[in-house]
C-alpha cells in the first residue's frame, strides 16, 4: 500500500462506523507553489469563517442524530498530502467551534511546490472509501491552477457513489474586467472536464483568495442542503462525462 493511501486508511478508520452518518465531507486545500503565505492563511481563515457562517451552521447541525463527518487535508505534489483535521463528527456548536479553532491556528509546512490534482483525488477517495455507511460521500478540492504532475486527474476515477466537487480560485493579482473573468472561465472549464465527477458534481468559483470565504459558503450550502431535510439516503444519480 502506498504511504499516502496507508495514511488515509488510518485516518479514515479513526471514527467508529454507524449508520447515522448523513454525509462524509473531505475538503482538500491547494498548497502548491502558486499559493503564497498570505493566500495560505486566507484559505484556512476562509474555511473556518465559512464553517461558522450562520446558514452553513444551520445546515450542518440540522440533523444531530445523523451528523456530518468532516475531514480537511492540504495537498500539492504527488506524495505531499497533510491531514489538518481527522474525521470529526459535527454534532453541536461546540464541536464546530473546536474545528474552526484548530484550522485557524494551523501553521504551514514545507511541501512539494507542484500541483498533483490526480493524487489529491486518490487521497480523498481513500479517506471517503471507509465510510460507506454515510448517505453521501463528497470530496471537495480547492485549487488555483492546472495539474502539472502525478496521475492525470481525469484518469483517477472515484469509487461508485463518491462525488468530487471543486472550488476554482482566480488570481488576486489578475487585472480587473474581462481578462480576469476569462482566466477563471478557462480554469473552471478545466475542472469541469478533468476533475469533478459523480452524482450532482459542480464547480464553484472565487474571484481570488480574498473571495474564498464567500465562495466556500456558497459551496457548502449547496453540498449540504440536499440532505439536511432528508430522512434517508437519496437515490444515486448517474453523471456522465
Amino acid at each position: 500500500m502506498k504511504p499516502l493511501l496507508a495514511l488515509a486508511f488510518m485516518i479514515a478508520t479513526a471514527l467508529p462506523a454507524h449508520s447515522g452518518c448523513r454525509q462524509a465531507l473531505a475538503l482538500g486545500l491547494d498548497v502548491s507553489g502558486s499559493v503564497d503565505a498570505q493566500e495560505y492563511q486566507l484559505q484556512l481563515q476562509g474555511l473556518a469563517g465559512a464553517l461558522q457562517h450562520d446558514e452553513v451552521q444551520s445546515v450542518l447541525l440540522a440533523m444531530p442524530s445523523h451528523p456530518v463527518r468532516l475531514a480537511v487535508f492540504e495537498w500539492s505534489g504527488p506524495d505531499d498530502q497533510r491531514v489538518l483535521l481527522p474525521w470529526t463528527e459535527v454534532v453541536d456548536p461546540a464541536s464546530l467551534t473546536a474545528i474552526t479553532r484548530s484550522l485557524s491556528t494551523t501553521q504551514r509546512t514545507q511541501m512539494d511546490p507542484s500541483t498533483a490534482l490526480g493524487s489529491a483525488k486518490q487521497f480523498g477517495a481513500a479517506l471517503l472509501d471507509h465510510h460507506p455507511e454515510c448517505w453521501k460521500r463528497t470530496l471537495d478540492l480547492s485549487g488555483d491552477g492546472f495539474s502539472n504532475t502525478g496521475p492525470l486527474p481525469r484518469d483517477v476515477k472515484m469509487p461508485g457513489g463518491q462525488t468530487v466537487n471543486a472550488l476554482v480560485i482566480g488570481s488576486d493579482d489578475a487585472p480587473q474586467g474581462d481578462t480576469r473573468q476569462t482566466d477563471i472561465a478557462a480554469l473552471s472549464s478545466y475542472f469541469h472536464a478533468w476533475v469533478i465527477e459523480g452524482p450532482d458534481a459542480f464547480v464553484e468559483t472565487a474571484l481570488g483568495f480574498a473571495d474564498f470565504e464567500r465562495a466556500m459558503v456558497r459551496k457548502l450550502k449547496r453540498e449540504l442542503q440536499g440532505l439536511s431535510l432528508a430522512t434517508g439516503p437519496a437515490a444515486p444519480i448517474t453523471r456522465n462525462h
